[in-house]
């Protein structure tokens, strides 16, 4: 199923496995390619935000190989 990127914005994104990582709240994409580059997530209370990349204002920046939206939360494969 295709859905426009705004529909995603601000829907919790969490690991297959379970943890809740934050709301998602941007996309950084590459503009040669169209391709999505990473996921920009306001991080959950819970999250060691010092494991991840983040940009300047605290958001985690998730490089991802697979990314499901069900319902109201985006399940992502983290990449390596």
């Amino acid at each position: 199923m295709k859905r426009f990127a705004t529909e995603l914005s601000g829907k919790t994104v969490m690991t297959e496995d379970g943890q809740v990582l934050g709301v998602l709240d941007d996309f950084v994409v590459d503009t040669k390619t169209g391709r999505i580059h990473s996921l920009v997530v306001a991080p959950a209370e819970s999250v060691e935000t010092r494991l991840f990349k983040t940009d300047p204002k605290g958001r985690l920046l998730l490089s991802f190989r697979s990314l499901k939206a069900v319902k109201d939360v985006i399940v992502t494969q983290l990449a390596d």
